[in-house]
Parts: structure tokens; C-alpha cells; sequence
């Protein structure tokens, strides 16, 4: 597979950092902590919302929206953007929805070093993308349909350059990915779109686009990445997804593969999506 983008991209309740114990779709609208400071309307008026035939969960919004709180909410300050951390492991799933293949997924970090890898000898799709040593790796050992398995190489770029391109995200907003545990999360979208031009109306074509899922808590925490773009060139979709089920911020294991010790630098469209820095 194809990597750039790829290498930056969600039911028991726990509080924000892992999920709140009996969350309510009310609170899920919302920060935990703005939540909080919701003001509880009397049963009288409740009853008579409900009178009215609203139901309850619109009762229930009702009463929350009508606090200046959560009035504000909207003009919170837009959190600092995904950062990649030096040091970490995490397991999840790598999704290609289109070709209908779930595999397991490993994204691991050491050192400013890291690689991900999807499947296996014995799934359909095995791949590993790494950032090691200052240098951009990505060997795709199976993929339906793919002959060609050599290790291309885009030299100059490194964690540094990654959290560069990272730090260009936009705010989407907070959001709960409601999986196996509630993770309450910021979303953010980032992207290489050519040429680079001013508004108005110009040819643009979006490169690669990626939306990630970072902790509300901790921005170098990833729950999850969706990912669209050339870098998926061997879907016939261009989209394919992480979700991560673990992510701990301790060392994990990167390991060169022997096929990459003699790549060699990579033309072309990829070397061309190297941002600067």
C-alpha cells in the first residue's frame, strides 16, 4: 500500500479519556466537562415539554441547551492539532470496506521511529509502512490483484515532518466514537490539495485526505484514521481506515524489513508528496 497520508488516519461508558460510566445521548452532544455545568430544569417543566409531544431525549436536549454554558459551546478555543509522539504501541483493525477485508492492525513507535502493519501472511492484505531513520518505507507483501512487492524509499522524511504536515489540520470538532468503549475525541481533517492557489475558482485536486481521531485529553493519543486519496492507489475506492483499540505511550518495536536495506529512492507521484520540512 501506498503511504503518506497512510502513515499519519472509534457499549461499556468511561469518562473521557477511556468513556463516562452511564453516559446518556444528551451528554454525547457535548464535552463531558461542559456537560457538567448543565442546569436541571424542574419536573414541572419537563412535564410540560413532554405535554407537548416532544420526547424525551428532546426534552432532555432542551433543558441542557437552554444553559449559557452550552450556549457558548460553540465558540470554545479550537484544541492544539494531532501530534504523533516519539514512544508507543497500539493495536486495532485496518478496514477496506470496499473489498469487504478486516485484518489485524499493529502501529508501534520508538524513538522518533515508527511502522505500521496491517494483515499477515495469512490474510488477505499484509503491508507495512515506517518512518525509520529520517526516511519514509512502504512494502506491501499482498494486496488482491497486486504482482509488484519491492520497497520504495522517500528519503527526508521523519517524525518531524510528519507532525509538520499534522500540525496544517483542520477542527472538525469533538465527537464520542461509540465502539466497544466510548472514546470521546477530537476530529480533524488534513490533506495535500495541488497546486496550492488562492481562493476563488481554480483547478485543484485533493491529493490525499486523511481524518483523525485524537484523545480529547491527550492530542498524541489515536483512536482512529480514515484515510482517501492516491496514497490508497491499489483500492479501487482510494479509502481505507485504522481503528485502533489500544494505544499505550510506552516504546514499542520497529523493525526495518531486509527487502528495504536495498531500496532505492522513489520517483514520481510519491517523492512529489513529501511535504516540506
Amino acid at each position: 500500500m501506498i503511504a503518506v497520508v497512510g502513515v499519519i488516519a472509534i457499549v461499556s461508558a468511561l469518562p473521557r479519556d477511556g468513556g463516562a460510566p452511564g453516559a446518556t445521548r444528551a451528554e454525547t452532544v457535548t464535552r463531558s466537562s461542559t456537560v457538567a455545568h448543565a442546569k436541571t430544569e424542574s419536573p414541572t417543566k419537563t412535564k410540560s415539554l413532554a405535554k407537548k409531544g416532544l420526547p424525551s431525549k428532546v426534552v432532555v436536549s432542551a433543558r441542557v441547551a437552554a444553559t449559557p454554558e452550552l450556549a457558548a459551546w460553540g465558540a470554545e478555543r479550537t484544541p492544539r492539532p494531532p501530534q504523533l509522539p516519539r514512544n508507543f504501541r497500539g493495536k486495532g483493525k485496518w478496514i477496506v470496506r470496499d473489498l469487504g477485508i478486516t485484518v489485524p492492525f499493529r502501529w508501534q513507535g520508538r524513538n522518533g521511529d515508527s511502522q505500521m502493519v496491517a494483515g499477515g501472511p495469512h490474510y488477505p492484505i499484509w503491508f507495512t509502512n515506517l518512518i525509520y531513520h529520517n526516511t519514509l518505507y512502504t512494502l506491501t507483501y499482498k494486496w488482491p490483484g497486486l504482482t509488484v512487492h519491492t520497497c520504495s524509499k522517500v528519503p527526508g522524511f521523519s517524525l518531524q515532518t510528519l507532525n509538520g504536515l499534522l500540525a496544517t489540520s483542520r477542527f472538525v470538532g469533538p465527537e464520542i466514537l461509540q465502539r466497544n468503549q466510548l472514546r470521546y475525541v477530537d476530529h480533524w481533517r488534513v490533506g495535500i490539495v495541488v497546486p496550492q492557489l488562492p481562493p476563488g475558482l481554480w483547478p485543484r485536486l485533493p491529493i490525499a485526505l486523511g481524518d483523525i481521531y485524537v484523545d480529547q485529553r491527550n492530542r498524541s493519543t489515536f483512536w482512529q484514521l480514515l484515510q482517501f486519496g492516491l496514497q490508497n492507489l491499489y483500492d479501487p475506492q482510494l479509502d481505507e481506515w485504522a481503528q485502533m483499540d489500544t494505544f499505550d505511550h510506552r516504546p514499542g518495536r520497529v523493525s526495518l524489513p531486509r527487502r528495504c536495506l536495498s531500496a532505492t529512492s522513489t520517483p514520481g507521484l510519491l517523492g512529489a508528496l513529501k511535504p516540506a520540512g
